[in-house]
């Protein structure tokens, strides 16, 4: 039966584990020089509906890493631009490809053509979510942190499929997530509230040093996402006082790392200083989009439980 990454509740601790761990393993045998071929034969559909630096060379490179053969594709380069039906799109492509990532706007799309598919299928961002992303990111804060067990994260900026991702991420694995956003641009209603019945350490507050303080781990945005481009201005003004710099590192922990999933806006959501200093990993963070995207493909691919 296949199993497709849509959004991070639908996952298991277990499910979790074992993509870190498999991770791990890759990004340690790569270091090494030692090259896996378990996608050998196997082809990966990649359906781009948004502009993408990190999440698509990555998944790209992931295939090939891993010995297959990567397949990238808008929605303006298919006939669904002419109108064809997403489901229909979705059983021709299962017939010539192994899985297929897709990064677009509607998470409406991408369950309907999850449910139409007989390959599993990735979410590489629709405006609700963004999994891949948040399982590379606690991959890295396990790396710096040791683990996620008893670590306080802190979320600053916009309610956005970032924030729902960690949101999800949190209520899976019961960690303790406190999130600052300005009551109009809070995370769904709906996604905290199921999320928060799992784990009550969820919080959301307006004040951005009451989310940070104390935390191990600072995460932020920008404060547009794409397609809000728009809303720059009125965004800016209203998210002013939820940047990331020192007075906020100055109520985390003292050992506390910064995190952004990029690309940023120094000067905007977070201050130069900050992201090319000392507690900033989001190079690391960056990096480990490659490990997580072929531990991805490679446990979809083969047997998730093994």
């Amino acid at each position: 039966m296949k199993k497709d990454i849509l959004t991070l509740i639908e996952l298991e601790p277990s499910d979790f584990d074992l993509l870190f761990a498999r991770a791990a393993e890759l990004k340690s045998r790569h270091k090494s020089g030692i090259m896996d071929h378990s996608l050998m034969g196997k082809s990966v559909g990649l359906i781009f509906n948004k502009p993408s630096t990190r999440t698509r060379i990555s998944f790209e490179a992931a295939a090939i890493q891993l010995g297959g053969v990567p397949v990238f594709m808008s929605v303006g380069d298919t006939q669904m631009s002419r109108d064809e039906p997403v489901g229909d799109t979705a059983r021709v492509l299962s017939k010539y490809l192994d899985a297929v990532a897709i990064r677009t706007f509607s998470q409406d799309f991408l369950e309907e053509f999850a449910a139409a598919a007989e390959i599993p299928v990735i979410n590489a961002l629709t405006d609700t979510h963004h999994p891949c992303q948040v399982l590379s990111d606690l991959f890295t804060v396990i790396e710096k942190k040791g683990s996620c067990a008893g670590v306080k994260i802190a979320w600053i900026g916009d309610g956005n499929n970032m924030a729902h991702s960690w949101i999800n991420a949190a209520a899976v694995l019961g960690m303790d997530l406190s999130l600052a956003c300005p009551p109009e641009y809070s995370p769904d209603r709906d996604i905290l509230g199921r999320a928060v019945e799992k784990n009550s350490r969820i919080r959301l507050f307006t004040d951005p040093m009451d989310a940070a303080r104390g935390a191990d781990v600072i995460n932020t945005d920008v404060w547009a996402s794409m397609g809000q481009e728009d809303e720059q201005a009125a965004r800016k003004s209203v998210f002013s006082s939820y940047q990331v710099n020192a007075d906020l590192m100055s109520v985390a922990a003292n050992d506390a790392i910064v995190m952004h999933c990029l690309p940023a806006h120094r000067g905007e959501e977070i201050t130069a200083d900050i992201l090319d200093g000392p507690r900033s990993v989001v190079w690391d963070q960056s990096e480990n989009k490659l490990h997580m995207h072929k531990a991805i493909l490679d446990l979809l691919l083969g047997n998730f439980n093994t």
